[in-house]
C-alpha cells in the first residue's frame, strides 16, 4: 500500500514566523514613505496584499527561522518514501523559493493574486487532490482546524492558544510537537530590560545640582526612569521587528527573540504600541510637559535611526550619541533644572566615543571573517577600522578635556567645597577610555559597550571611584 502524502503548513509550523508579517515589516523598513500603499492592496483582498508584499520585498529565505523538529519529521518521513507537500497561505513565489532552498518537498501549493490558500480553501484543494482522509496534515493555527478535519492524521505543531484542544476534539491527532514555547526570559530579552541602565543618565542633572537628597525630585526621577524605560523598550521591540533580516545575519543578534522566532511578530506589533502609549500617558499625567516633549524627540530620533540613519556613515554614530544625551536632557526636563553647557559637551564627546566603539566591534568581526564589502545594514567597510578607532579615542579624550575645563568654571567653584579634588577624576577617566579602546582594538569588546561596562569589574570599580571623587569634592 502506498503511504499517504504528508502535507506541511509553512507559517507557524515549518517556519517559526509568518511570511505576511515578515514581508510587511521588510516593506515598512525599506519603503517607509509608501506606508499607505498596503491599504490599497488590502482593499482588493488579503491575497492581493500578500502578492504586493512579496513583489515589493526581497526576503532571504536561507536565513528564516525554520523549526528543526519539523524538518526532522519531514526527513524521517521522506526516508520512508512518503510524498511531502508544502501547502501554505503564503504567496507562491516565497513558498517556491523556500522549497528550492530546503529541497524537501515534492509539491508546493500556495496563494496567488486571486486565491488566499487558507482554512477551507486549503482543505478543499487538498481533498480535490488526495480525497478526504487521503493525506496527513501538519499545522498550528485556528485556520488549520478544517484541514485537520479532512485529513487522516493531524500533526499539531506549536499550537496557538486553544488550537490543541479543538484539534484533539476531532479525534485524529497523531503527533504533537512543542518545540518552540516562548518564555518570560524571551520577553525580558526583547524588552532589553538590562538596557534600562542607560536611563540612569536621567539622574545626572540631579547629581550635578547636588539635589539627590531632595525626596520630591527623587520621586520624579524614578517616575521619569520608569517611563523612559517603557518608551525605550517599545523602541527596541519595533527596531527588532524592522531589523529581522539584518539581525539573522549577525553573529549574536540572530539569537534575539523575534529574529530567532522565539516570539511571534504579531505579539511584538501588539506590545510596542501599548508600551509607547503607557509611557506618554504617564509622562503627560505625572511629570512636567517638557519631559513629554523630550520623550517625543527621543522617539522620533530613534524611529529615524531605525528606518534610515543607522545606515548612513557618520550620521549613525552622532545619532547614537544624541540618543544617550537626550536621556540627560530628559532628566533636566523632569526636574525643572537648567541644562548646562558642560554636561552637554561632556556627554556628546563621551557617547560619541562609545558609539564608535560599537561600530568598531562590528567591523572587527567582519574583517576577521575576511570580508571587504560594506557591512550589512551599515555605512562602513572593514577597511574603515583604523579611522574609526582614531575618531573614537580622540572623542573620548576630548570628553576628559571638557571635564578638566569644568573644574575651573566659576559655577563649579560655587558648587564644590574642594573643586580641585575633581582633577583626580581626569586620570581615572583617561585610564577607562584607553582601556576600552585597547580591548576594542584587540577584538575583546562586546558589541554593546554599555553591556560591557555593566559586566566588567574594572569599569565598575572606576565608576565607584569616580562617584567617590565627586563626593569628596563636594
Amino acid at each position: 500500500m502506498t503511504a499517504l502524502p504528508l502535507v506541511i503548513d509553512l507559517d507557524g509550523t515549518l517556519l517559526r514566523s509568518d511570511l505576511l508579517l515578515e514581508t510587511g515589516m521588510a516593506f515598512v523598513r525599506n519603503q517607509p514613505l509608501q506606508i499607505f500603499k498596503p491599504f490599497c492592496w488590502l482593499v482588493k483582498g488579503k491575497a492581493a496584499l500578500k502578492e504586493g508584499f512579496a513583489n515589493a520585498t526581497q526576503i532571504d529565505v536561507s536565513a528564516l527561522p525554520y523549526d528543526p523538529a519539523v524538518i526532522e519529521l519531514i526527513e524521517a518521513e521522506r526516508r520512508k518514501g512518503r510524498k511531502i507537500v508544502l501547502a501554505t497561505a503564503s504567496h507562491y513565489t516565497l513558498a517556491e523559493r523556500i522549497a528550492e532552498h530546503l529541497q524537501l518537498f515534492d509539491q508546493v501549493m500556495a496563494s496567488d493574486a486571486k486565491r488566499n490558500l487558507s482554512a477551507h480553501r486549503k482543505r478543499d484543494l487538498l481533498v480535490e487532490h488526495y480525497g478526504k482522509d487521503g493525506f496527513d496534515y501538519a499545522g498550528n493555527s485556528q485556520d488549520d482546524i478544517p484541514v485537520w478535519a479532512a485529513a487522516r492524521h493531524a500533526y499539531v505543531v506549536n499550537p496557538d492558544s486553544g488550537v490543541e484542544r479543538r484539534a484533539r476534539a476531532q479525534g485524529n491527532v497523531q503527533h504533537l510537537i512543542n518545540s518552540n514555547q516562548s518564555e518570560l526570559k524571551d520577553w525580558m530579552k526583547a524588552l532589553r530590560l538590562h538596557q534600562w541602565m542607560k536611563n540612569a543618565l536621567i539622574f545626572v542633572p540631579l547629581l550635578a545640582a547636588h539635589q539627590l537628597t531632595n525626596p520630591l525630585l527623587l520621586l520624579q526621577g524614578i517616575l521619569a526612569f520608569l517611563l523612559f524605560g517603557l518608551c525605550a523598550s517599545s523602541v527596541y521591540v519595533l527596531n527588532d521587528l524592522l531589523d529581522l533580516e539584518d539581525d539573522r545575519h549577525h553573529k549574536s543578534k540572530c539569537k534575539r527573540p523575534f529574529a530567532a522566532g522565539r516570539l511571534p511578530i504579531k505579539s511584538g506589533l501588539i506590545v510596542f504600541p501599548i508600551l509607547l502609549i503607557g509611557a506618554f500617558a504617564g509622562a503627560m499625567l505625572l511629570l512636567p510637559w517638557q519631559f513629554s516633549g523630550v520623550l517625543l524627540a527621543y522617539y522620533i530620533l530613534t524611529l529615524a535611526y531605525s528606518l534610515s540613519l543607522k545606515r548612513q556613515m557618520a550620521v549613525d554614530v552622532i545619532a547614537l550619541a544624541l540618543l544617550y544625551t537626550v536621556r540627560i536632557i530628559a532628566g533636566t526636563a523632569a526636574f525643572n533644572l537648567t541644562l548646562t553647557f558642560w554636561i552637554l559637551a561632556f556627554s556628546m564627546f563621551m557617547f560619541l566615543s562609545l558609539a564608535l566603539v560599537k561600530r568598531y566591534a562590528e567591523l572587527y568581526e567582519a574583517r576577521s571573517k575576511g570580508k571587504t564589502e560594506k557591512t550589512r545594514g551599515r555605512g562602513y567597510y572593514p577597511a574603515d577600522l583604523e579611522m574609526i578607532s582614531s575618531l573614537g579615542a580622540s572623542s573620548g579624550y576630548l570628553a576628559v578635556m571638557v571635564l578638566a575645563l569644568y573644574i575651573h568654571d566659576q559655577a563649579t567653584t560655587g558648587l564644590y567645597t574642594y573643586p580641585q579634588v575633581i582633577w583626580l577624576a581626569c586620570p581615572l577617566l583617561l585610564f577607562w577610555i584607553t582601556r576600552v579602546w585597547m580591548l576594542t582594538h584587540r577584538g575583546e569588546m562586546h558589541d554593546d559597550p554599555v553591556v560591557f561596562a555593566i559586566r566588567d569589574r574594572a569599569s565598575l570599580v572606576v565608576g565607584v571611584l569616580f562617584g567617590l571623587i565627586f563626593w569628596m569634592a563636594a
